[in-house]
């Protein structure tokens, strides 16, 4: 009942290039600058990456967009590099006319939302970095980036391939498939080779002591793509910001246990994952982390058997979330639910 598409619209950016974005939800802007290649439209049809973005929807209006030369935006009049991304980051802000907002930098979004923090302080209020970096070379040795590279330009389709091992190790076979066939639709060889060389050239270390906006910095710990070091040093660099060390291989954070990054996000963002216990009588539609994830996948059409299958966990206890979920809203069907869910990530 989730719709598998969702409004795209267009921006243009100073340097002309129309760029795509979406935006979801309500209440305050969270803008989450693309991590890798990406496809607005593609992207959206996986049922693990809007399960992990519809909980944040619940609390704000995400807004993604598609970098220039991938998927339904407009190439570069040239060269891209960080200047670029900020270019195009104040372009969807200016656009939708937000003064203020928080930004979620995911991998390579990581270097650009602390560059957009570090020269517009006063537009920032939060700052969450996952997977991130600040110094590319960190992310693999010379000779290791190098033969990366050539792979690509030379053979995209085995690239893609190398790259969803490396992004995605815990997801499943089929899911690695649909991932790289995602990257060769969304860019070229080329763009691909550029784009990964940018994220190996990308170096805002000096810009980190200039970030005034709260900053949580969340990295798992067995990251294959971003070591942990990087995520730590990152932390280390920015003023009073709070390091979240969690368990994980996959780079994604849609992959492995999404809810424990939802529930870390939305905690420091203000919106608590949890209902306090001042408030046993439970407002109708508070949800935990958990159980909005669910809701989400509720929505999708799953059974409570897909739903434990697709979060690792029993199907009691899927089928208890359901419950709790039901009593919460004050509903009596999974129809209902969605109904619930369906409304309550409306897009704006």
């Amino acid at each position: 009942m989730t719709a598998l598409r969702r409004p795209i619209r267009f921006c243009t950016t100073p340097s002309g290039a129309r760029i795509a974005y979406a935006a979801a939800g309500a209440g305050p802007a969270l803008l989450v600058p693309a991590a890798w290649i990406s496809h607005l439209e593609l992207l959206w049809q996986d049922p693990a990456y809007r399960a992990f973005f519809t909980p944040l929807s619940g609390a704000r209006t995400v807004v993604q967009y598609d970098r220039p030369g991938c998927g339904l935006s407009e190439p570069w009049p040239g060269p891209q590099g960080l200047d670029t991304d900020l270019e195009v980051l104040e372009a969807v802000a200016d656009h939708l006319d937000l003064p203020r907002v928080d930004l979620l930098g995911i991998s390579l979004g990581a270097p650009a939302s602390i560059a957009f923090a570090a020269r517009f302080p006063q537009r920032v209020d939060r700052l969450v970095l996952y997977g991130g970096y600040a110094d590319g070379r960190q992310i693999a040795s010379p000779g290791v980036r190098a033969a990366m590279l050539d792979l690509i330009r030379a053979h995209w389709g085995l690239g893609s391939e190398v790259l969803a091992d490396i992004f995605l190790p815990d997801g499943s076979a089929e899911n690695k498939a649909v991932f790289a066939r995602l990257q060769r639709e969304a860019a070229s060889a080329e763009t691909a080779a550029a784009l990964l060389a940018q994220c190996y050239l990308a170096d805002v270390t000096d810009l980190r002591p200039r970030v005034a906006a709260p900053t949580l910095v969340l990295h798992r710990r067995d990251d294959r793509a971003v070591p942990y070091r990087a995520g730590r040093d990152l932390a280390v660099g920015i003023p009073g910001a709070r390091l979240v060390s969690l368990p994980g291989r996959s780079h994604f954070p849609y992959v492995g246990d999404a809810a424990a990054v939802v529930r870390e996000v939305l905690d420091f963002l203000g919106n608590p994952a949890s209902v306090p216990p001042a408030r046993a009588g439970r407002w109708p539609g508070e949800l935990t982390s958990r159980q909005l994830q669910v809701a989400a996948l509720v929505a999708e059409g799953m059974t409570n058997r897909q739903i434990a299958a697709h979060l690792g966990i029993e199907e009691r206890s899927a089928e208890g979330h359901v419950e709790r979920i039901r009593q919460r809203l004050g509903v009596t069907s999974r129809a209902q639910i969605a109904a619930w869910w369906a409304g309550r990530v409306a897009t704006r």
